[in-house]
């Protein structure tokens, strides 16, 4: 009732139902994908899924007090693996160079006397274009 006599409380008190209810969505989708991406049996996972579509507050608060240790560590190895992928691709893309490694060696040719001055500029303005 004090909501409706004052609107701002009835805004904040909408704000914090919404917030919750993402909340929860985001918890339970988590929780299913967990079951599915966890390496217990079959019918477990079948178990599990049923229990947590059919009783949602129930399902998913056993299987956070049952699993809640290795879903952590599932999320961390998950989290780790993609940053181990995301490091190496830097690594491969850094690693090509780019035009102002080919114009350094292009100098070094240059300088070495493989190229002439003007072979230089020729490839150097290939390379800046």
């Amino acid at each position: 009732m004090l909501a409706y006599d004052y609107p701002i409380l009835g805004l904040f008190w909408t704000m914090l139902i919404l917030f919750l209810l993402v909340a929860w969505i985001l918890l339970v989708f988590q929780v299913i994908v967990d079951v599915f991406r966890s390496d217990m049996g079959g019918f477990s996972k079948a178990l599990w899924a049923i229990f947590v579509i059919v009783v949602p507050w129930l399902g998913v608060l056993i299987y956070i007090i049952a699993n809640g240790d290795k879903m952590t560590a599932r999320n961390i190895a998950a989290a780790q693996q993609q940053q181990a992928q995301l490091d190496a691709y830097i690594r491969t893309t850094a690693a090509a160079g780019g035009t102002a490694d080919e114009l350094t060696k292009l100098a070094a040719l240059r300088d070495q006397g493989v190229i002439t001055a003007a072979e230089f500029e020729n490839q150097k303005s290939k390379l800046l274009t």
